[in-house]
This record gives structure tokens, C-alpha cells and sequence, in this order.
């Protein structure tokens, strides 16, 4: 095998964006997936509309997205008396140059793979391998490779780029006295249904509070009948001195072990017992994050995605954030070369915001309207503007999008992160 220039390990979203960043700015590299085969996993994710605009400039269009996914048109959060506490458009019907999707993940990861494979060819990405750790040396980096039968090769490259998930080998190697994976208490249920969308035919419904509340929007447009693919989280928190005690992170279970925590939710607009009921299955996984640490580089080996900063989905930007990861990257090698300045440029501008933005997340992300109206009337009121005024819910809500990184005004202003047409070469300094 000919050494690449990087080597990215994990071939999640994360990863395979950064393949495909390479690629476009002319940079080789290996995709080492530990999965034997790649199949679609998972359920709905949200890409917000900095990440899409990333997508975009990577030559992954609206057509594309439209196969797995739809531009949601609404962002709504409702009381537990189900009346609206907050709503706003979303996408480009808020103003934003470029929509919002809430898409399948499992389908939108198998549509970067196939663009992966189109653009650097099958055998960009190596399956049934997994990097369990690194060596730096004086002209780059040797990635420890096992194969699924237990053989062990190394393999060279410039750079190694970690995207291997919250579980990270490479990031447990580089900061080897971290804490244990962070569970708050909550547990979610995931699961889809077909039905009618409500209120738009593209709307993200929060409804409860922090420590219990539901999460529905829509993954795919309505078809002829009016129903779309809908996906649903359920979540309660509960208490988390034991730590997590269940086996498995995402695990089938039966939709009976859980529903009796939201039978109260019924409402003229939405019954939720009547749909947990009509689904087909359901998944169980803690709500989990990292720590932040004060670096996500050593060298010549960086983390992105999960692996950089696994944070709690209730600000829907862990996949977001790792697109934009890569577009850093690639963007940092443009201007240093394939080399660990790029990295350390990278770490700099992105380690201490988005750190601030896991801490954040653990507090509600934009959910916290919820937590601040049940402080103050216990999620039913008359009218919302008594309980927490128009300005106050506004201003809440901007502040999580600045922070967030897809503030409007200063998304639509900024330039590209990598110009149209970039250096096909770049040098290696």
C-alpha cells in the first residue's frame, strides 16, 4: 500500500467529509474504518445551515440532500400544556444563504461514502481495520493498524487525523488520563414512524422540560399520502450515582419499557402514547459526552468530530460540527501545508469554543427556554409573554446560535472556508 499524505481513522460523518476535503484541495489520503461493511445506521440528524454550506462547497447538492433528508421550515418549542413557548423559521426561509436539513443519518453517511468512493476511488476507505494508536517520528506519523482477524501492520503517513468517535483510541493515547465518558442521567429513546408532519410539513417540535421532554421533525418530505418518515426521541433523566448500568449504548428495546414516562403528553395537535405505540422499533442509548481536554493535537495527529468534542445532540450540531472540522483542517493545510502547523493552527482556532460549547450543551443547549419556563410556572401558563417576554426568548435563543457558530448575520457575511477552486497541490512545506 502506498503511504498517503493523511491517514484519517474512522469513517464516520467526520471522517469521510475529511476525505473528501482532502481530495478537493489535492491532498491523498486512507479512510481506516473499523466496520466490515458500510451500512446505514442510526436515525434523524440535524445539519445545520453552516455545515450544509460546507456540503455545498464540497459539491454535495440540494439534490443530493433532498434523498436523504428535508429542509425543516420551522423550530418550535411548546410547553407541557402544549401550547407554543417559542417558534422561528428556519434555513433559508429565516434568511440563512443555505437551508437546514434533518435528514436519515444512516442514509446521509452512506452518501458521503458513495461521493468517497466515486471521487478517490474504493480503495480510499479500508474496512475492517481499526487504528488503536500512533507513533510520531521526525517526518510525520506511523498509524497502528488491526485487522478484524487480530493481524497488526503499521502504516506512514504525514499527518493522522483522529475521527474515531467518542470511543477514540488515538485521543485515549494522547491524553491517556482523562476522565470516563460523562453520563448526566438522561436516557433517550429514538425511534421513526410514517405519519402526517405537524404544524408545517417541516416543523422541529421540543416539547416538557430538560429532564423530560420530546423531540419530533420530520426526515423526509411527504409523499403522496401526506405522510412523511418522522423521527421521535423521548427523554427522561434519572438519577446517575450508579453511572450507566445497561448494556450496550444503542440498544432495541420495547417501546412498552418506556412510553408510560409521557402518557400525559396528549394534546388536541399530538397524542404521544398513540405514536410510540405505532412504531416499529426503538432504540435506548445514555446521553453522553467527553470532558473537554486543552488540546485535540500531539504533533502530527489530530481529533475531530466525536473524538475532539462528543457533546449532548440538544443544540443538533454534533455532525454539523464535525463537517466543519474537516473544512478547518483542509483549509489550515492550504495555508501551512500538510504538516502539524495546520494542526496546531486548527486546535487554535477551534479547541476553546467549541469545548465552551460542550459545557453549554450539558445545560439545556437551546432546550435551557424549557428549563426557564418550568423554573417559573412549571410548563403551563396562558400566556407565554406573562412568563418569559418575547425580547427574553429571542435574545436566549440568539445568544445559543452565536455560540453555536450559525448566528445568521455572521454566516451569510463570511467568506468561504475554502475557496470554489483551491490549490489542486499543496505544498509540503
Amino acid at each position: 500500500m502506498t503511504n498517503p499524505d493523511v491517514i484519517i481513522a474512522g469513517g464516520g460523518i467526520g471522517g469521510l467529509t475529511m476525505a473528501l476535503t482532502l481530495h478537493q484541495i489535492g491532498v491523498s489520503c486512507r479512510v481506516i474504518e473499523a466496520a466490515p461493511v458500510m451500512q446505514p445506521l442510526g436515525v434523524g440528524i440535524n445539519i445545520q445551515p453552516n455545515a450544509v454550506r460546507e456540503l455545498f462547497d464540497l459539491g454535495i447538492t440540494a439534490t443530493d440532500l433532498d434523498t436523504v433528508g428535508v429542509p425543516p421550515r420551522e423550530w418550535a418549542l411548546v410547553g407541557l400544556n402544549g401550547k407554543e413557548v417559542y417558534a422561528e423559521p428556519r434555513g433559508t426561509e429565516a434568511g440563512y444563504k443555505w437551508p437546514q436539513y434533518a435528514a436519515h443519518r444512516g442514509e446521509f453517511h452512506m452518501l458521503l461514502y458513495r461521493k468517497v468512493v466515486e471521487r478517490l476511488g474504493a480503495d480510499a476507505v479500508i474496512l475492517g481495520a481499526r487504528v488503536t494508536g500512533y507513533r510520531t517520528t521526525e517526518n510525520g506519523v506511523i498509524a497502528e493498524l488491526c485487522d478484524a482477524d487480530g493481524t497488526t501492520r503499521d502504516l506512514r503517513a504525514k499527518l493522522l487525523i483522529g475521527a474515531d468517535g467518542i470511543h477514540s483510541a488515538i485521543r485515549a493515547q494522547m491524553h491517556p488520563d482523562q476522565p470516563p465518558i460523562h453520563w448526566g442521567g438522561a436516557v433517550m429513546w429514538r425511534g421513526t414512524i410514517r405519519a402526517k408532519p405537524m404544524r408545517t410539513n417541516s416543523s422541529f417540535i421540543g416539547l416538557g422540560t430538560h429532564e423530560h421532554r420530546m423531540v419530533i421533525y420530520p426526515i423526509s418530505a411527504p409523499a403522496a399520502d401526506g405522510t412523511a418518515l418522522i423521527n421521535w426521541i423521548a427523554e427522561v433523566t434519572r438519577d446517575n450515582a450508579g453511572g450507566w448500568q445497561e448494556q450496550g449504548w444503542f440498544r432495541p428495546v420495547d417501546v412498552d419499557s418506556f412510553a408510560h414516562h409521557f402518557d400525559q403528553f396528549r394534546y388536541d395537535w399530538l397524542d404521544v402514547p398513540a405514536m410510540l405505540a405505532r412504531t416499529d422499533n426503538a432504540y435506548e442509548n445514555p446521553m453522553i459526552d467527553r470532558d473537554p481536554i486543552p488540546t485535540w493535537v500531539d504533533g502530527p495527529v489530530g481529533l475531530m468530530g466525536d473524538a475532539a468534542h462528543a457533546m449532548y445532540p440538544t443544540g443538533s450540531n454534533g455532525a454539523s460540527q464535525a463537517i466543519v472540522d474537516a473544512r478547518v483542517i483542509g483549509a489550515q493545510m492550504l495555508a501551512h501545508g500538510v504538516t502539524p502547523a495546520a494542526l496546531a493552527a486548527y486546535d487554535a482556532q477551534l479547541c476553546a469554543p467549541v469545548s465552551a460549547l460542550i459545557l453549554r450543551n450539558r445545560g439545556a443547549g437551546p432546550f435551557g427556554l424549557l428549563n426557564l419556563l418550568d423554573d417559573r410556572c412549571g410548563g403551563v401558563f396562558d400566556n407565554i409573554d406573562d412568563v418569559i417576554p418575547a425580547a427574553e426568548r429571542a435574545a436566549f435563543m440568539a445568544d445559543y446560535k452565536a455560540a453555536a457558530g450559525f448566528a445568521i448575520d455572521r454566516l451569510n457575511a463570511a467568506p468561504p472556508t475554502i475557496a470554489p477552486t483551491p490549490a489542486l497541490h499543496v505544498p509540503a512545506h
